[in-house]
């Protein structure tokens, strides 16, 4: 079975490139420094300094191979050739949130880039799932624990 793929923005992709070689270049050479001064103070078996190095450094080597897994099944959606029509990973939205009588603005990426907080929703959440495929003037309605929301269209962008 196909593993699935990994749905990026090209400013994604770029941040993943950039976080793989800053592990691989910088953290690999701090870490391989840790261990050294760790095994110059002698008995390995009760140094805190040499454990908590080795630890960070398979925490380093696993998160590189996250990265690189990722990056075989990446699919680059160019913002520039979204289609603006309707609503669809790569493009922004200006929506009406119906409850709070509110305006919000949402980027519609993949689940890997996906930042709430910023602003930055996936399109396999429930809010992105409802919005995908919309037109301006249509309302998503999208089920929660915390009830039915309900979302307006006004605009679709870059």
């Amino acid at each position: 079975m196909p593993e699935k793929k990994i749905i990026l923005t090209y400013h994604g992709l770029q941040e993943l490139e950039a976080e793989v070689q800053e592990l691989k270049v910088n953290r690999r050479k701090v870490i391989a420094q840790k261990i050294k001064e760790a095994r110059a103070q002698g008995d390995l078996s009760e140094n805190a300094e040499y454990d908590a190095a080795k630890e960070e450094q398979a925490e380093v080597e696993t998160r590189i191979v996250q990265i690189e897994k990722l990056l075989k099944n990446v699919e680059v959606i160019d913002e520039d050739e979204v289609d603006l029509s309707f609503i669809g990973v790569g493009c922004k939205v200006r929506l009406f949130d119906m409850e709070y009588d509110e305006e919000i603005d949402y980027a519609l990426v993949g689940s890997t880039e996906a930042d709430p907080l910023h602003g930055k929703i996936s399109n396999e959440s429930p809010v992105g799932e409802a919005l995908m495929g919309l037109k301006v003037g249509e309302i998503a309605e999208v089920e929660t624990p915390a009830g039915l929301l309900k979302f307006k269209v006004l605009e679709i962008h870059r």
